[in-house]
């Protein structure tokens, strides 16, 4: 069997309120051909196929248009399981459409699917959690977690409430589910899992939502499945081995979503895997269509030639300016002409400047700046009662600052 791994598709995603579809939209296309000139079997989503509980109607209607094009030709299934930032009800919602597509979505470990053929596929649903794909004379048996909630998790696990027995936390409830869908695997068959966690020593980027509070929510290494050939995991953006042990990684997002994210390349991982053998494993890099750029400038006339240099780039641009002064509204407009795709213009004041606070607040064009900056966010002029706020909360400032 020959797996194309990808994670984190995060559709609907925003940068600072700048829409990321199109860059998402070419990305999923590039991913679409890697499937068909790999002859790929079965791609594996492995959570947050979108951004939000609730995406927006564009990003749902990319979503399937992908999927639907890379098993068109019956040659190929596809396998997606819900994020954190997915919603189980929502994404499972289409599930009698979508597996007639050879499409088949986990919500939680609890769904359930019919017996089905798709081409030479016959997919059958062993237990829950545990997927068994026949193709040919292959037979892949796939243990299923999607991202498993300490609610969901507790649903599925009962734990004994006795003092004499001690509580088992939320990384050892992960491994007995492992281990009970682990059972199913067998020496001639192509074993593997599929799951969205943060094991616990991930390199974690400024995009991702936070999991692990207090390290509650944390999975260790040693409790993922120890007989499985390839562990598909999402949750962290930062492609990464987690253990080469146990065959585990992180395939990472396919976009750069924080500027965290400028220093290393996005890939889908493709895996190829046969009965009682070590997976062979192959990344391919994926184009960056738009990437993120820092600019950090030792002053406002030095930032504006950067906007003039890359002018013609397609980059979402930040800039950190070491400055004396507030840019002024002509400098940040100037900026924004040559450059439209800044994300961020900040500031760093030099030690002279004893109180930039001050000095922001008593430029006369600050209304200005805040109308410009809310247009450039939002794409139109603040409304009347957006403006008497802001006025409200400078007048206020401003009675506070020279009251001390």
């Amino acid at each position: 069997m020959k797996i194309l791994h990808t994670s984190d598709w995060h559709l609907g995603k925003h940068l600072e309120g700048k829409d990321r579809i199109e860059e998402q939209k070419l990305i999923l296309e590039d991913i679409v051909k890697l499937s068909e000139q790999n002859d790929i079997d079965i791609v594996i989503i492995a959570g947050d196929i979108y951004d939000s509980y609730n995406p927006p109607v564009k990003a749902e209607k990319l979503f399937f248009d992908t999927v639907k094009e890379i098993t068109k030709s019956y040659k190929t299934i596809v396998i997606a399981i819900a994020g954190n930032h997915d919603s189980p009800e929502k994404l499972t919602a289409a599930n009698s459409l979508a597996k007639e597509q050879g499409i088949f979505i986990f919500g939680t470990i609890n769904d359930e699917i019919e017996e089905t053929n798709y081409g030479d596929f016959h997919i059958y649903q062993l237990d829950k959690g545990v997927l068994q794909v026949k193709k040919e004379n292959e037979t892949s048996i796939i243990a299923l977690l999607p991202y498993p909630s300490e609610k969901r998790i507790n649903e599925v696990i009962t734990c004994s409430t006795e003092d004499t027995e001690e509580q088992i936390d939320y990384s050892q409830k992960v491994n007995q589910l492992f281990n009970k869908m682990s059972k199913y695997y067998k020496e001639d068959t192509i074993n593997f899992a599929v799951s969205h966690l943060y094991v616990i020593g991930g390199e974690e980027t400024d995009s991702e939502r936070v999991l692990n509070v207090g390290g509650s929510l944390g999975v260790n290494k040693a409790h993922l499945p120890s007989k499985s050939q390839y562990t598909a995991l999402g949750h962290f953006h930062k492609p990464q081995v987690v253990s080469n042990k146990k065959s585990a990684f992180y395939s990472g997002s396919i976009l750069q979503y924080s500027r965290s994210e400028i220093n290393y390349a996005k890939h889908i991982k493709i895996v190829k895997i046969k009965a009682g053998q070590k997976a062979e494993i192959e990344n391919k890099y994926l184009n960056n269509y738009k990437p993120i750029e820092l600019f950090k400038c030792k002053s406002i006339s030095e930032a504006i030639e950067k906007c003039e240099q890359n002018k013609n780039k397609s980059i979402w641009a930040y800039f950190e300016i070491q400055t004396d002064r507030v840019l002024n509204q002509s400098e940040i407009k100037k900026m924004y002409e040559l450059l439209p795709n800044i994300v961020e213009i900040r500031p760093t004041f030099n030690d002279s400047i004893e109180d930039s606070e001050e000095i922001f607040l008593k430029e006369d064009n600050i209304y200005d700046m805040f109308k410009e900056y809310y247009k450039k966010t939002y794409g139109i002029e603040p409304e009347k009662e957006v403006l008497d706020m802001f006025n409200e909360i400078i007048d206020k400032l401003n009675t506070e600052t020279s009251e001390v």
